[in-house]
């Protein structure tokens, strides 16, 4: 899937990414790279507002999975179940979310379970750059279904 096509995805499925004046700059097998401008993602103090920034790595990584899962050709739900966010700097520009697997050698196992059981479980992080310095990390569980909405319980 190009950028281009993530992007539109993006806006037509997920209305806040267009709110946010999300753009896609990379959307490759290994990584997905998001970026965002300050103006429509502002806070009372002139930065960027944390539930954007937080979107913004959500999004990064669901996207990472997202064009993963539709290049192994598999119909999917995909959901995050749980995450945590560190805020590290102020944001004062436009932010940038660039996702990478947690653990990439997890991948395989990640496709098997979802292929035998119908449903998996794998972590994604994101980093936040903002000036050339990271401003904020985020780590998330996402959970993958075949078929109807993907159960969050917490039996594996």
């Amino acid at each position: 899937m190009s950028p281009a096509e993530l992007e539109h995805y993006l806006h037509e499925h997920i209305p806040l990414s267009r709110a946010m004046q999300l753009t896609v700059l990379n959307a490759e097998d290994g990584e997905a790279v998001l970026a965002a401008p300050l103006g429509p993602n502002i806070n009372h103090r002139e930065t960027a507002f944390g539930g954007s920034v937080s979107a913004l790595a959500i999004l990064a990584a669901w996207s990472l999975l997202h064009v993963r899962l539709g290049d192994a050709r598999t119909t999917h739900r995909l959901v995050i179940q749980r995450n945590t966010m560190d805020y590290r700097l102020p944001i004062r520009g436009q932010f940038i979310a660039r996702a990478s697997l947690t653990s990439p050698e997890h991948w395989e196992r990640f496709q098997r379970t979802l292929a035998r059981r119908g449903r998996a479980r794998i972590t994604v992080s994101s980093v936040i750059e903002h000036a050339g310095q990271t401003a904020a990390c985020f780590r998330g569980e996402f959970v993958a279904a075949t078929g109807a909405s993907p159960t969050l319980s917490k039996d594996r």
